[in-house]
């Protein structure tokens, strides 16, 4: 049994395999590496002249070219001004809008919250001047100005600016030449959004009292049509202005007219109507709608008012 055993043994050691070189094992794993590494090498030469190549094409295209996609929104505008270069900010997508309201209806309040976003513009009433509204080539050629961002005053943002606009009373030529200033917003994609009271005694309370002060000055001496705290607002609200009785219901039928006109002038337009109250009221109702009007994340807005995602709703 131990002859067997023995004999088994030394059968074993007999079919054992040799042993391969050690010289030929460092070539093999030699040769592997060096095409590895031709392999490796090859494809990072072909990615970075890929992207040598792509880089060159954007820089010598056109942005809007660069953007074939948003070319389909034509609210989205890519504007050239003289008065400046907005370098590498060129291909950023700048909306237009345009603030229709009525003075003493909250638009100054509004039109402060928007400027606080650090790439929002509204130039506020630019046509509070008589010369820029004298005829309709004036007006067009202001606005012009202001949506080329040429229109240079302290709401201008920087070049990178998402949306840029201005604030129009009723009171200031836009009703005076309805028909020609809807066909250049709709031609020029210019968005807008009416900022009105539903409570019209209210506004005129507050312009006869806006109107006093003009004169009287009763916070210390100087006037101011916006309060900034509660002790100017307690202040001023101690003054009770006389209204004229006789005069009272035609006053307020003109203002809700005007207010119907805008609305039926502009109705082919993009638009959106927000009232005052409503704002005041419940701080999430139709900000979010503004919001996507100007398409940008005001976070300023997210902050003070909760404004929920987009929706893309309708402004029509």
């Amino acid at each position: 049994m131990a002859e067997d055993l023995c004999s088994f043994n030394k059968d074993t050691f007999i079919i054992k395999l040799p042993k391969a070189s050690p010289l030929i094992l460092r070539m093999t794993i030699l040769v592997i590496a060096t095409v590895c590494g031709v392999y490796i090498c090859s494809v990072c030469l072909k990615q970075i002249s890929r992207q040598t190549n792509s880089s060159i094409e954007v820089i010598g295209m056109p942005c809007c070219d660069v953007r074939s996609e948003n070319l389909k929104d034509r609210y989205l505008h890519y504007p050239q001004p003289e008065s400046f270069n907005r370098a590498e900010c060129a291909g950023n997508p700048v909306r237009f809008f345009v603030i229709i309201s009525m003075q003493r209806s909250g638009s100054g309040w509004f039109e402060t919250l928007l400027n606080s976003h650090i790439n929002v513009s509204s130039n506020g009433e630019i046509f509070s001047v008589k010369d820029r509204r004298d005829n309709i080539s004036s007006i067009i050629k202001t606005l012009d100005r202001v949506y080329n961002l040429d229109w240079l005053s302290s709401a201008s943002k920087n070049e990178c600016s998402a949306a840029v606009g201005l604030k129009w009373m009723l009171n200031q030529g836009l009703l005076d030449y309805p028909k020609e200033i809807a066909e250049y917003f709709n031609r020029r994609g210019v968005s807008a959004i009416f900022l009105f009271r539903r409570n019209l005694l209210r506004r005129m309370v507050s312009v006869l009292a806006n109107s006093f002060d003009r004169y009287a000055k009763l916070l210390n001496g100087t006037h101011k049509s916006h309060v900034h705290s509660t002790e100017e607002a307690e202040t001023l609200s101690k003054y009770k202005p006389f209204i004229n009785s006789t005069s009272l219901i035609s006053n307020l039928k003109e203002a809700e007219l005007k207010m119907t006109q805008a609305l039926a002038y502009f109705n082919n337009t993009r638009h959106i109507l927000v009232y005052y109250e409503d704002l005041i009221k419940n701080r999430t109702v139709r900000t979010d709608q503004v919001n996507c009007v100007l398409a940008t994340a005001l976070k300023q807005m997210q902050i003070f008012y909760a404004i929920s995602p987009c929706k893309f709703l309708s402004f029509w």
